[in-house]
């Protein structure tokens, strides 16, 4: 008989090896497993749960439906308002303080959106520090309208996720330069005119991918609208699963929540059409000198956004902190300990994998390669809880099969893979492989083929030219990639309360348990932990804008 390894050592198998590409092998496995997930939640609709739908459809569905559809138009509009007009603001005018909000604007893209909620309602609340010294100032009877509504559920996501907006539609605005304006005026538009017709339209790919980043984290948002009690589909799909112990129910929520989404996504695309970003980068250009009132106007709006949006939550966070401080205990630094092991964890496998697929996109660029790299870099436009429910039902259906090969003398249970810490790396891997791949793809870019082609001609092999050659020139790229991910994994709440083992609690975790409770002085010790961890990537996002002066 013919033993595996001179079977494999055989020419003709050598060959057909050769002609299927490992690489290519490698990059339709990982597509396929990263994108199980999805056809799981969408396949998950074969078998309906008709009771628990039936109460869904008298109490919830109406208002879920209702509920998104106010946050896709009024987080939409509202982030579009803000980003544009800021960038507007930063990247052309004149005003006093302008080169200050040019970085600082990005600065609430560090804050959490249900770190920001949880402020909100503690500051603006009734019994609140505001309204409790505005009774004092004004009169007992003095009374604001209730923060917990529609408007303050869409006034915290705006805050959050403006900077989306602004930062690419600020690049979009410096790579325009003043000609097309100048161009416009002299053919007799007015600035405001010029700006509408001019400014915004060439701008536009930016401006509608800015949003749909900010769409996309605002579907996917669990932590703040559930702080709000604000019906959407990820509360529903986590009182599917934990209160009506239904993972079909959740399953299907979460299909509609990901349809909604891929739509969102396909319309996007239609709306920018053959449009591109720009590529020539920034340009100089003679910025409009602001007069009078505008100038302090414009510094009087942007100085609002950033207090709003960043200052205000950060001192009331310290202030809370600061009566909280026994809360820094053993219990806080295991939640320290936690959220670090598997930020670490997820952020290394996640660049490892990202850097192999960017690779086997090079090596084999072919259609199925491509598209299978498509595939797994899927899941950042989806749902932290629509990837935990999808998880669950994959490792669940693949445990039951091992355990009944194995048997009861395998000691093996019907959970060891869906309730181990496994499936959480695997939201992870999932939800982030986008993020990851982005760095490292951007950065592979600039290893020239040259190299490559050098390397190998002195007989060395794939293994040895990305050890020698890529890594090196990518470790700036790698390095990026890891903190992007890692700080998203230490962030994450939805995908981490649904699928964490017993006794793997986190920050995000922690935060959630208190705000639930409405103690929100105990919730800003490992709030104030994560904003300051999330203070690291806006801090490269600043050292870039600063060299594109």
């Amino acid at each position: 008989m013919v033993s595996l390894t001179s079977a494999a050592r055989s020419p003709r198998l050598r060959r057909l090896w050769q002609r299927i590409g490992p690489w290519r092998v490698f990059a339709v496995i990982a597509g396929g497993l990263l994108f199980t997930p999805i056809l799981v939640t969408l396949f998950s609709w074969l078998n309906p749960d008709h009771e628990v739908w039936r109460h869904l459809a008298d109490t919830l569905l109406p208002e879920i439906l209702r509920n998104t559809a106010i946050l896709i138009f009024g987080v939409g509009s509202a982030v579009m308002v803000l980003g544009v007009g800021l960038a507007w603001l930063t990247a052309v005018c004149e005003f006093p303080g302008r080169r200050f909000f040019d970085w600082a604007l990005m600065l609430p893209l560090a804050v959490p959106a249900y770190v920001l909620a949880f402020v909100f309602i503690g500051f603006f609340e009734y019994a609140g520090p505001l309204q409790t010294g505005l009774r004092e100032l004004i009169g007992p009877g003095f009374e604001l309208p209730s923060v917990r509504s529609a408007p303050g559920v869409v006034l915290v996501m705006a805050l959050v996720f403006y900077p989306y907006v602004y930062m690419l539609t600020r690049t979009a605005f410096l790579a325009q330069g003043r000609g097309p304006l100048e161009a416009a005026r002299i053919q007799g538009l007015s600035p405001w005119a010029a700006f509408f017709r001019v400014a915004v339209p060439m701008a536009r790919p930016a401006i509608a991918a800015g949003t749909a980043l900010a769409l996309m984290e605002t579907l996917a948002d669990f932590g703040a609208v559930a702080i709000f009690n604000f019906e959407t589909f990820t509360t529903a799909i986590y009182r599917a699963w934990f209160g009506f112990f239904s993972i079909n129910a959740a399953a299907q929520l979460a299909a509609i929540l990901l349809l909604i989404i891929l739509a969102g996504l396909w319309v996007e695309r239609r709306a920018r059409g053959r449009a591109r970003f720009s590529q020539g980068g920034t340009q100089h250009l003679e910025r409009i000198q602001l007069r009078g009132w505008r100038r302090w106007a414009a510094t009087a709006a942007a100085g609002t956004v950033l207090a709003l949006g960043f200052v205000l939550p950060m001192i009331q966070l310290l202030i809370w902190a600061s009566r909280r401080l026994e809360d820094l205990d053993s219990t806080y630094w295991s939640l320290i300990q936690n959220t670090l092991t598997l930020g670490a964890s997820a952020a290394v496998l996640t660049v490892l994998i990202a850097l192999l697929l960017a690779y086997a996109r090079r090596v084999q660029p072919d259609r199925l390669t491509q598209r299978a790299v498509t595939a797994a870099t899927l899941g950042y436009a989806l749902p932290g809880a629509v990837l935990a429910v999808g998880i669950m039902l994959a490792l669940t259906w693949l445990d039951h099969l091992v355990a009944s090969l194995v048997g009861p003398w395998g000691g093996l249970g019907t959970t060891f893979l869906a309730g181990s810490i496994f499936a959480l790396i695997l939201a992870y891997v999932v939800r982030f492989m986008a993020v990851a791949y982005g760095a490292v793809d951007s950065s592979l870019e600039r290893v020239r083929p040259v190299l490559r082609d050098a390397a190998r001609s002195l007989g060395a092999g794939d293994r040895e030219v990305i050890r020698r050659i890529y890594v090196p020139m990518l470790a700036p790229g790698l390095l990026t990639a890891l903190l992007l991910v890692g700080v998203d994994v230490m962030k994450e709440m939805p995908a981490t309360l649904l699928l964490r083992p017993f006794g793997w609690d986190t920050l995000a975790v922690r935060i959630y348990e208190f705000t639930t409770e409405g103690v929100w002085e105990r919730a800003a010790v490992p709030a104030i932990t994560l904003v300051g961890v999330g203070l690291l990537p806006v801090i490269l996002l600043v050292r870039g804008t600063i060299r594109g002066h």
